[in-house]
């Protein structure tokens, strides 16, 4: 295989994992939107257990009612909690992913960028002996007359 299409295959892998890790970011993104949701709803939740005011003050229907919905609005913000911290572990894991995929491709592009190096040096180093063979050619044709 010669260093040109060594180059482009190489090209083609940094693009590839270029694209992974946008992939990964865009999930991150959508994780942290729904991380947010997930807080947004348990603060309202709290809200509502807070401001559905103390119910010892009540009538006994109504305090009854009143400490049913505190009961199930506090469960239902349980519930939240942990979906919430299952979901935070779910990020960390793509995080992880995403900072493996990152390295991946950057060790890729280093790769990369070294041959790019090392082909130019040999596409420099060419150009200097063919030039070096002309200018010989020349001198010895100007000895020669």
């Amino acid at each position: 295989m010669s260093k040109k299409n060594t180059i482009d295959s190489l090209g083609t892998l940094v693009r590839l994992r270029s694209l992974d890790v946008e992939r990964l970011q865009a999930d991150m993104s959508t994780q942290e939107a729904t991380r947010t949701r997930y807080q947004n709803n348990l603060a309202r939740m709290d809200s509502l257990t807070v401001s559905s005011g103390a119910t010892g003050a009540l009538p006994l229907v109504l305090a009854l009612n009143c400490g049913a919905y505190k009961q199930n609005v506090m469960a239902m913000a349980d519930l939240h909690r942990t979906d919430l911290a299952l979901h935070e572990a779910n990020m960390a894991v793509s995080q992880r992913n995403l900072s493996a995929a990152w390295t991946r491709r950057e060790l890729l592009g280093k790769v990369l960028e070294q041959q790019q190096i090392l082909l130019s040096r040999e596409q420099d180093r060419s150009v200097r002996k063919r030039e070096d063979d002309i200018a010989t050619q020349a001198w010895m044709a100007g000895r020669s007359s």
